[in-house]
């Protein structure tokens, strides 16, 4: 995840209504899906049961802060036990963020740090919890897993393997995340070109993985901007839909769900053969 292209701006601009949809489909080879993927709304309030306070006064004061809690996770193909993996990742990491989120609605820097730590935590314990059920085999249930928290208009992201994340700015599509393969890291390290790292038997290879030898949660964050559109996406999506259809869908259609249905479809008529997973989240503009 690079810092210099999405660092944060000052004095963010505060979003509109965020429409958010999720869809996850078998594809047409595999014969079991082994993605998960949580859509889930998360509040804070303060409700007054007796004051001679103004209400209309208090009711702007103490308004419901909203954060939006967004998981994509693809169980590992070629081992058994890739959907309990992928099931098991997407729910211990709800639990935990739903018990760590007490600085979400601040962006003191010392809090924002605390919160990103307490995402990188949740994977861990998911990847402990595995680890702790099924050893430590090469052959244990392992998963990918893409996490955002957007606390408007900041996105907080926690990435581990190939599921990936991006963003729509202004007809652009840019990636989030860089995939944890081994294909990957030699195209990074110039050891090999992006088409012979696809065509390498390793090309796909993932180097880290929640419940496998290695987990390396990368974290990342980002301001977004109003009318920016987030995607979150298991391979099945990328391996079938290049970049350039994948920004042209996300701008031709005006709500999440109908983004979601579309990205779904085209990814079947390229082949379907993995499973696919899409979440998108469309920002508003305030009124």
């Amino acid at each position: 995840m690079t810092t210099s292209e999405h660092a944060p701006r000052a004095e963010p601009e505060q979003l509109g209504p965020i429409d958010i949809a999720g869809l996850s489909h078998t594809g047409l080879v595999p014969t079991e899906n082994q993605d998960h993927f949580l859509v889930a709304t998360m509040r804070k309030s303060v409700h007054v049961t007796s004051s001679n306070l103004d209400p209309g006064r208090l009711d702007s004061r103490l308004a419901a802060a909203e954060a939006y809690l967004m998981v994509v996770a693809d169980g590992v193909g070629g081992r058994a036990g890739g959907a309990t993996a992928s099931r098991r990742a997407v729910e211990t990491t709800l639990e935990y963020i739903a018990r760590a989120t007490g600085c979400y609605q601040s962006f003191n820097v010392e809090e924002e740090a605390a919160f990103i730590e307490k995402m990188k935590a949740a994977v861990h314990d998911a990847h402990e919890s595995l680890r702790r059920e099924y050893g430590d085999s090469e052959w244990a249930p392992a998963t990918t897993l893409t996490m955002v928290m957007l606390v408007s208009p900041r996105a907080y992201i926690v990435h581990v393997g190939d599921t990936r994340a991006y963003y729509l700015r202004r007809e652009r599509l840019f990636q989030l995340t860089r995939d944890q393969t081994f294909g990957q890291y030699l195209v990074d390290s110039g050891a090999m070109t992006e088409d012979q790292a696809a065509a390498s038997p390793m090309g796909r290879t993932l180097a880290s993985a929640v419940g496998s030898a290695e987990v390396n949660p990368v974290v990342g964050l980002i301001d977004l901007e109003p009318d920016d559109t987030l995607l979150l996406c298991s391979d099945g999506l990328t391996k079938h839909v290049p970049n350039e259809d994948i920004a042209r869908l996300l701008r031709a259609h005006t709500s999440a769900a109908q983004a979601c249905e579309a990205l779904v479809a085209q990814a079947l008529a390229g082949g379907g053969t993995d499973n696919i997973s899409v979440v998108v989240a469309r920002a508003g503009r305030s009124v």
